[in-house]
């Protein structure tokens, strides 16, 4: 038999000339020479609520799997790998970074601890190829959708980062509902060599203008802070954009930056719901709620900067940012969904030991069935949490934050 690194050289090595349907077959044959018996490789749609599997040779009519209810969405739902009863079968979640893409079904007749760290590094090699190919393979991309994208959602998903990013220091994930019809919301997040950038964008109406504003939006916030601009200029540059080619759109706005050495968050907010903020388990109110600059899209912003607020967080928290179609959601009978409930379920879903990714996944199921199913609004939820891998200088609990106004001729700060 082949070594394990051996294995896995040849694995990549082929995979540079694979299609993305060739490459659940490819998989296969690197599970067999590993050891296992067979493999599947599922991805989870778009609303992650099924896994979707792959083209694999020999074998039809694969059925799709419940995230909630599957030994696989088991695997998939706590990135733990899930064994059958009988042993011979094995759930490995497929992670890129922490990014949840799906899950490698590996069966063997009775795998040991080694081999099944074997497989879930295959998995992890796995979910890489699926990342690499993505971009350019449209089977892919259709199994994770389960019918028909708007052309607006098209333009906005095309511009999407991956729904979950982090490092040792800090995780950010993100929802975007309805997924399949998205009009005018969209979210960015990265991480530079400071930390972490956010933006969250709610772009009025919900037509194709409102997805082009918005990914005009998105584009001119990215070529701002890629050129070394501030939030400040990221903010300006949005509203001249929308300014000067969307005449009669405005657009909501967060705009942040959390420096990950000493949880310094810096934010502006232009008409959109404030921040929450959650500490040890519960929503410390009006903690983030500062009076919001005006929204972006008529140049208001020339006459008068935007300002920047900013406080310290401590290790630990977490920092909600979401639109205004999350808490104005109304069910049939038109009860709304609200701030405090938004809060609670992000709160017990987190408590219960759920990632991040997990606890909006259970939220934006709820805010579905809150309006059964049937959002009458984009609804965006993006959840930051700062763990930081090192000990931080001990702070006073209360730490002031501060506003600071930036002017082309420099910063000035002053006591909140």
């Amino acid at each position: 038999m082949s070594t394990f690194e051996d294995v896995l050289a040849d694995l990549l090595g082929r995979s540079h000339l694979t299609s993305g349907r060739e490459l659940a077959g490819l998989v296969g044959d690197a599970a067999r020479r590993m050891g296992f018996e067979g493999t599947a490789m599922y991805l989870a749609d778009l609303q992650q609520m099924r896994l979707v599997a792959l083209p694999q040779p020999g074998a039809t009519g694969q059925p799709t799997l419940d995230v909630d209810t599957s030994l696989a969405g088991l695997a998939y739902r706590t990135q733990q790998t899930q064994r059958s009863r009988d042993g011979g079968t094995a759930w490995l979640p497929m992670i890129d970074g922490v990014e949840r893409l799906g899950v490698l079904m590996v069966t063997a007749p009775a795998p040991d601890d080694a081999l099944l760290a074997r497989g879930a590094a295959l998995a992890g090699v796995a979910a890489l190829l699926v990342m690499s190919k993505s971009s350019h393979s449209d089977l892919l991309v259709e199994a994770e959708r389960l019918r028909a994208m708007t052309v607006q959602a098209e333009l906005l998903w095309a511009f999407l980062p991956p729904r979950t990013i982090g490092t040792a220091d800090v995780t950010s994930s993100a929802v975007l509902e309805p997924a399949y019809d998205i009009g005018g919301d969209t979210f960015d997040h990265t991480l530079d060599d400071r930390g972490l950038h956010l933006t969250v964008l709610d772009s009025m109406g919900h037509d194709l203008a409102s997805g082009g504003a918005s990914a005009a939006g998105l584009a001119a916030c990215r070529a701002t802070r890629r050129s070394g601009g501030s939030l400040t200029d990221i903010v300006s540059s949005i509203d001249r954009i929308l300014d000067a080619w969307f005449t009669d759109r405005l657009m909501t706005a967060v705009v942040a930056h959390l420096d990950t050495s000493d949880g310094r968050l810096d934010w502006i907010n232009c008409g959109h719901p404030p921040p929450l903020l959650i500490r040890h388990g519960r929503v410390l109110p009006q903690v983030l709620a500062r009076e919001p600059d005006l929204p972006l899209g008529w140049n208001f912003l020339a006459a008068s900067p935007p300002t920047e607020h900013s406080v310290r967080l401590q290790p630990g928290d977490r920092v909600l940012l979401y639109s205004d179609g999350v808490t104005e959601a109304r069910s049939p009978e038109g009860d709304l969904y609200g701030e405090e409930r938004l809060a609670d379920t992000v709160i017990r879903a987190t408590a219960a030991g759920a990632p991040a990714p997990e606890a909006l996944r259970r939220l934006i199921q709820g805010l579905r069935q809150h309006q059964d199913h049937k959002l009458r609004d984009d609804a965006t939820i993006l959840l930051m949490e700062w763990h930081p891998s090192t000990p931080t200088p001990r702070r006073h609990p209360a730490t002031p934050a501060r506003v600071v106004r930036r002017h082309h001729g420099g910063e000035a700060g002053s006591g909140e």
